[in-house]
């Protein structure tokens, strides 16, 4: 690590801010010497942040991160900073026995082994950087055996998840407040971005109704406190994707509609203007 690296010509003590930039400065000026690759590694506090000085993010070229759950087997590689490059880029990478492999097609890996007909499951096209990826958003909705429902979330926000059962209740009826619910993506991702809120609503509402959600239908878009559907970015590549793997039907807002005219779709699209 380089926090515990240090130059016996300084005084201060490994992990000062002197000893992290001049060791790091050192590095640098080798490697770029005689034209190699060299790779740095930090420590992370709590926060997910570099530990010690920022003066060491300011030094190197490239910042990259990994991420991922230690009891599931995907790991995503992510850049914060890339000086000769995008930062849009992911690798998705899968832990086993002999180290780690690359995922080619990781959409297609994450929706194995997914069950068929049945309640409480939906798929959504999530944006990890510039990449597409089709993730499995399970919800389950079942009956308290508590005096207080409830409420648990894994790889989604815990307060998206509060909103989301607050505007299904009060715009589309769909009571949940003496149930508990649970959401849960799986395959250790996370889904941060809003355009996930319609496929959380309709995974809850599948399990609260016993319903299964057609397993050829993908969707995605987001819930605003009203009830309306909001457009969300990337709308060409998501149904791209989602035709590739073979889906037949997307269930997208109205206004996303608009953005994919004049070309051609392997894939029925079903715009809606509201969560009702």
């Amino acid at each position: 690590s380089i926090q515990t690296m240090n130059d016996p010509d300084l005084s201060s003590s490994p992990g000062s801010v002197t000893q992290v930039r001049e060791c790091t400065s050192a590095l640098m000026r080798t490697v770029k010497s005689l034209e190699i690759p060299a790779i740095l590694v930090g420590h992370v506090n709590k926060d997910g942040a570099i530990a010690g000085p920022k003066v060491l993010e300011h030094i190197v070229d490239t910042v990259l991160y990994f991420e991922g759950d230690r009891q599931l087997p995907y790991r995503i590689l992510r850049a914060v900073k890339n000086r000769y490059g995008s930062t849009n880029e992911i690798g998705v990478f899968d832990m086993g026995e002999n180290g780690l492999s690359q995922v080619e097609n990781p959409s297609l890996a994450l929706l194995s082994g997914r069950p068929k007909h049945v309640s409480g499951t939906c798929v959504t096209c999530m944006m990890e950087g510039s990449r597409p990826i089709l993730a499995e958003i399970q919800g389950l909705a079942t009956t308290s055996g508590y005096g207080t429902p409830r409420r648990m979330s894994t790889g989604f926000d815990y307060n998206r998840m509060s909103l989301l059962l607050a505007v299904l209740e009060k715009r589309a009826g769909f009571y949940f407040s003496n149930l508990d619910a649970y959401v849960n993506v799986v395959g250790g991702l996370r889904l941060d971005e809003p355009a996930g809120d319609l496929a959380v609503a309709l995974a809850l509402v599948s399990s609260l109704k016993d319903v299964p959600i057609d397993d050829e239908t993908i969707v995605f878009g987001e819930i605003g406190l009203a009830g309306e559907l909001r457009a969300v970015t990337q709308t060409r590549a998501r149904v791209a994707e989602a035709g590739r793997l073979g889906f037949k039907r997307c269930i997208l807002p109205s206004p996303c509609l608009d953005r994919l005219t004049g070309g051609q779709n392997a894939i029925r699209l079903i715009g809606v203007k509201t969560a009702r």
